[in-house]
């Protein structure tokens, strides 16, 4: 059996201890800050008080990650435009962010008329949101020579039936609707059903058969590699009954090794979501984002 790689590894083996339903969306970016490429961590999560945003730059010095927290509590309007500045090894970094009209719809993560900006020696090394002029105006700072880009995003869903993110599989194209549909109950045998733009591109019969796999689908002429790992689903108590999806771009042969193609493999039957998957890996930017969705489901 193929190994997998450390980061699939520590992300499919992610904790499925989180039993108080706190929507969460893990984005990790790579950035140019001091010189050299970093890794950024946006951490969007929400519970029923409110959204809160955690944002982390790694060091390339030490095993320290220097943050930044916003709370955006509804009853708090001044928290949600603000500005802080963090030290990381020696460079100043500056976190810009206005949420004041953003808008939000079910994801921690909002989807529109906001921005977060990080800027580091005048440039704006990491830009989220759709507010890009207004954000460049508040910074007084220019567009990086080096334009950072999404390696990896990991969400958790709660919902019964249906489980909803957004993606972008090329970083010059929009963001696609993914939405995950699961029958695991009922007279009929369960069916899961994945569909992009709200178009069925998967559609597996017999689930409890088949809770485990992976297919080839094409988004906007670009294959992506689905796998899935839904035992947890058909044969766990509630509270750790959760499905992981993972969404990898393909690798054309040129691009990486010749296995390319890839496989899932389980991990035996458990519970633990310890599920061990063999990802491709590629040299270009749009082919090393990938994309964890884990699913749970709520009585």
């Amino acid at each position: 059996m193929t190994s997998s790689p450390p980061l699939v590894q520590k992300l499919a083996a992610d904790p499925a201890t989180n039993k108080n339903a706190q929507s969460s969306v893990t984005c990790v970016y790579q950035a140019y800050i001091g010189g050299c490429w970093r890794s950024i961590t946006v951490l969007w999560t929400k519970n029923m008080m409110n959204y809160s945003l955690i944002m982390s730059v790694d060091s390339m010095e030490t095993d320290h990650h220097q943050t930044c927290k916003v709370e955006l509590k509804p009853w708090h309007f001044w928290s949600r435009k603000g500005y802080k500045s963090i030290n990381v090894d020696g460079y100043q970094v500056d976190a810009y962010w206005d949420f004041r009209s953003a808008r939000f719809s079910g994801s921690p993560e909002p989807f529109s008329d906001y921005y977060v900006a990080i800027v580091s020696e005048e440039e704006v090394v990491l830009l989220l949101g759709d507010l890009k002029k207004k954000a460049y105006k508040k910074t007084k700072s220019r567009p990086a020579l080096h334009d950072a880009f999404l390696f990896y995003k990991k969400e958790h869903v709660f919902g019964k039936k249906n489980f909803a993110t957004r993606a972008a599989f090329d970083q010059t194209a929009k963001e696609h609707d993914i939405v995950v549909e699961g029958s695991t109950s009922g007279p009929k045998d369960p069916e899961m059903w994945i569909s992009v733009d709200g178009i069925v591109l998967v559609n597996i019969k017999n689930l409890q058969w088949k809770f485990r796999g992976n297919e080839t689908i094409t988004i906007n002429k670009q294959a992506v590699q689905v796998y899935w790992d839904v035992y947890g689903w058909l044969f766990c108590d509630p509270g750790s009954n959760h499905g992981l999806f993972i969404f990898k771009p393909s690798v054309t042969e040129h691009e990486g090794d010749k296995d390319a193609n890839g496989s899932a493999h389980g991990n035996g039957s458990d519970c633990s979501g310890d599920s061990m998957y063999y990802s491709t890996v590629g040299h270009s930017k749009e082919t090393q984002f990938c994309l964890f969705l884990y699913a749970w489901k709520v009585e």
